[in-house]
């Protein structure tokens, strides 16, 4: 919490309530799981766990049964204490259905004294000593009070409000970071498709193509050099083998090896390519494709294409993928006037990049949209 809800707290006068004198208690109607259809219709069906606002499906049943929201729920042998927005059913009727008795309140009201019955009463209710109904008629709980000793819903309120709005603050500040992130990371300033990147991903099934050999685009592939793990001196260059695990890095070593350069194209002895936006070291069992000359994302293109046509199965332990085999590696490309095209290459990955950041970003607000309810409903 920020220091103004601290301090809120600091300064809030508290006082103690019998709870029958705030609430009205009834024991809810008792469902057994074995007689409801799970997922069978739209009101909540509670269980009284502490994991999803003890909502364990939503069903159809007998409307008799049916109990009032906007109220708190407790369940009997748990103890778990949640505010119930919409009617529910419940499944056992040692659970507890809490009603203010002083008129309709809102929302963060019910939160804010859900919590405040959690705290005063969680020491003394557990699973061995569940509660009920007549065990809590002489309990008291602790509320926030007025200066003239009422229970100040009005602080409730506005403390909740308040909480809420800085955890929404929280996630909208990690949507932010999380957005510039990415497109740090990727070299963009939004996530707008331009008009040529919608065009291209519009036209896509309308690309020409055509086989390219590697050596003949890029030159001979080089193989790096077996290092083995008891030589390998700690440093900051990161030295690629075979393998999935950190894209290949198996260490950062200060060895002298040959420094490979950025944006080129890696494909390890069982054909598995990876695209290398940094200088690096590469064993025996790595071929190295010459991209460096070809536009970023356009050279992320070609390793996927690589990529594509090299890791089919062919190679395996037995059988490994060497620089000669990179050589005489055929790859697939968008093809303009005879030659590989680059642009719509580049275009292409631009937009993939952008979906994804998109994604990223409507994961966020609906992780923020999320927060909003769960705070509205949970404490």
């Amino acid at each position: 919490m920020n220091a103004s809800l601290n301090e809120k707290l600091g300064t809030v006068k508290w006082g103690e309530f019998k709870l029958i004198d705030v609430f009205t208690v009834k024991n809810t109607s008792n469902i057994l799981a074995y007689n409801i259809i799970e997922g069978s219709g739209t009101v909540p069906y509670l269980c009284a766990s502490s994991e999803n606002n003890a909502v364990s499906t939503y069903i159809d049943y007998d409307k008799k049964y049916l109990e009032k929201g906007n109220c708190i729920f407790i369940g009997g042998k748990t103890f778990v204490v949640t505010y119930q927005e919409e009617d529910f059913y419940s499944n056992d009727s040692h659970n507890l259905a809490l009603y203010l008795k002083e008129g309709t309140k809102s929302k963060n009201v019910f939160l804010y004294t859900a919590s405040c019955i959690y705290k005063s009463l969680c020491s003394k209710y557990s699973w061995g000593n569940s509660i009920s109904r007549a065990k809590i008629q002489d309990d008291v709980v602790t509320f926030p009070i007025t200066d003239n000793g009422v229970i100040d819903f009005d602080f409730m309120e506005s403390f909740i409000a308040e909480l809420e709005a800085e955890r929404v603050a929280e996630l909208e500040a990690e949507r932010v970071a999380e957005l510039s992130a990415y497109l740090t990371v990727s070299g963009l300033d939004n996530y707008e498709l331009s008009s040529d990147e919608e065009n291209t991903l519009k036209n896509y099934q309308s690309l020409k193509w055509d086989t390219y050999n590697l050596e003949k685009l890029f030159g001979k592939s080089t193989r790096g050099k077996r290092l083995k793990g008891d030589d390998r001196i700690a440093g900051t260059l990161p030295f690629v083998t075979a393998g999935e695990a950190s894209e290949g890095i198996s260490a950062y070593s200060s060895n002298d090896v040959e420094v490979f350069e950025k944006n080129t194209t890696t494909i390890d002895m069982f054909g598995s390519a990876k695209y290398r936006n940094y200088k690096y070291g590469a064993d025996d069992h790595v071929a190295v494709v010459h991209t460096e000359a070809v536009p970023m994302k356009a050279a992320i293109f070609v390793t996927s294409a690589c990529h594509k046509a090299a890791h089919t199965g062919k190679f395996d332990y037995g059988h490994n993928f060497y620089a000669k085999d990179a050589d005489a590696l055929d790859i697939q490309l968008p093809t303009k006037d005879g030659k590989p095209d680059y642009d719509t290459m580049t275009a292409l990955i631009s937009a993939v990049q952008k979906l994804v950041i998109k994604d990223v970003v409507l994961y966020a607000d609906r992780k923020i949209e999320g927060t909003r309810q769960m705070l509205k409903s949970e404490l």
